[in-house]
């Protein structure tokens, strides 16, 4: 025979086992009578012979549904026990904010609330005064939010909303609750989880470090295509300016003027790791056995932002690092990959501040430069081109780099490259030399300080990462 999981007998027979449920149920506390209901209906089902004939994924999913079920009816009588138990507070007890006392108390005031087993109704008394909103001790003991969906949905969207798409998320919390919550919604919970998320850090108390270890700053930009409406007032003039050739794809050399760039930051500690040029760029087996490993990071701070600029996100970095070293005692170290903004608003930053801050240039960001310009002078797989780069790499690292963009010339000129073709090798020279004060690798690696953004370049491509996938 067919059972209806809304059959709460406890006798009839094809419910077996229903009677015994009620008996190890026992009466339990007043109130609850629904949910020992649901309860004794649920074991009754079980032990019938619908379920004897299903499989157990059959069973899962009915388990899943009824027991969902049977947990938001235990919170509404839990609920509703609490507002049979509450009492009425005396005149003048109920006061606001502001010293307004609200003398009248009215009872059965109702207000839904959605939670991860579903919605259930919350009733308590509410106390008023004409002219000003009721106030609800009951909501205050509940720590009820100011809208409808409970703080554990508010977690479950915080949670999946980075891992892709709104529309996923509110996927993902249907699969996982049962509750149907909308996109719209989702990124409104999403939103509201991440109001208060400048104040946390800001008040959060830093990792501590060893009086000696570094104190390693980093930041770098990712370009975002935007919607037009969300471009800076330079960016979009520059759209607005733009003529394509073509509607519906860009042509050679054509550039999109949609990009905003978001600014990621970074600080951690490290403690010092003192290296050579041959630990970097190991020429022997032996010297890549007996290669020193460099700085590892520590307590890891990062932050992001696409609506703030370049100077804004700077400052918090630097806001950070002094939370870490108030009294400016530690060796500070800036990472960056040569941006002339960045460059400049870090020796702002550090000028107001009156903190000596060493600037390093990504030596990864050298390396790329070198390689474009070692096709000037080589064929594309040839592999002299990796001994030109080696060689001019190791020379930067220590120390040489004036005479390095002085032979990148030199050789341009003297093989009689065409102006198109030793293009790429003029950009690495004036690179290397404009940069020159900022790739003191000697320097740096004697004392153990870090020379890539390898911290800082993580963040920026998951920053890329989130941007292909929406």
């Amino acid at each position: 025979m067919a059972l209806s999981p809304a059959c709460t007998c406890l006798s009839c027979p094809a419910h077996p086992g229903a009677a015994a449920a009620a008996a190890a149920v026992g009466a339990g506390p007043a109130g609850f009578g629904s949910s020992r209901d649901r309860f004794t209906s649920l074991v009754g089902w079980l032990g019938g012979q619908e379920a004897a004939a299903m499989t157990h994924s059959g069973l899962e999913g009915r388990l899943q549904a009824d027991g969902r079920g049977l947990l938001r009816q235990l919170i509404q009588d839990h609920l509703e026990l609490r507002a049979a138990r509450e009492n009425r507070l005396p005149a003048g007890r109920v006061a606001d904010a502001g010293g307004v006392c609200r003398g009248n108390a009215e009872a059965g005031h109702q207000r839904a609330l959605a939670t991860v087993f579903g919605e259930v109704e919350v009733r308590r008394i509410a106390y008023r005064k004409p002219g000003h909103p009721n106030l609800h001790p009951a909501d205050a003991a509940l720590n009820l939010p100011g809208e409808k969906h409970s703080h554990g949905l508010r977690r479950l969207a915080a949670i999946e909303s980075p891992r892709g798409s709104f529309g996923g998320a509110a996927a993902a919390i249907e699969r996982t609750t049962g509750q149907r919550i909308g996109k719209r919604q989702v990124e409104g919970l999403a939103a509201a989880a991440a109001a208060d998320f400048g104040a946390f850090y800001a008040g959060r108390v830093p990792p501590l470090a060893d009086a000696g270890d570094l104190l390693v700053l980093s930041c770098d930009g990712k370009g975002v295509v935007m919607r037009p409406g969300a471009l800076r007032r330079r960016a979009a003039a520059k759209a607005a300016r733009a003529a394509p050739k073509l509607a519906t794809r860009l042509s050679r050399g054509e550039v999109r003027t949609r990009k905003r760039m978001a600014e990621v930051g970074a600080v951690y500690d490290a403690a010092a790791a003192p290296r050579s040029p041959a630990d970097i760029l190991p020429s022997t087996d032996e010297q890549r056995r007996s290669a020193r490993a460099g700085p590892r990071a520590a307590g890891k701070w990062l932050t992001a932002s696409i609506a703030a600029d370049t100077a804004t996100v700077i400052s918090a970095v630097f806001d950070h690092a002094q939370r870490r070293d108030p009294t400016c005692t530690r060796t500070w170290v800036a990472l960056v990959d040569g941006n002339p903004d960045q460059l400049h608003q870090i020796h702002g930053e550090a000028a107001i501040r009156n903190i000596p801050v060493a600037i390093i240039i990504d030596f990864v960001h050298v390396i790329e430069y070198l390689w474009r310009a070692a096709w000037s002078f080589h064929d594309g797989g040839d592999p002299a081109a990796e001994t030109w780069v080696r060689r001019h790499a190791l020379a930067i690292l220590s120390g040489d780099t004036a005479h390095v963009a002085a032979a990148i010339r030199r050789q341009a000129t003297t093989t009689g490259l065409s102006r198109t073709r030793r293009a790429a090798a003029d950009t690495c020279a004036t690179y290397l030399t404009s940069k020159h004060p900022y790739l003191d690798y000697p320097t740096a690696l004697s004392r153990g300080w870090p020379i890539a953004t390898g911290v800082i370049e993580t963040a920026r491509a998951y920053c890329e990462w989130k941007q292909h996938r929406f």
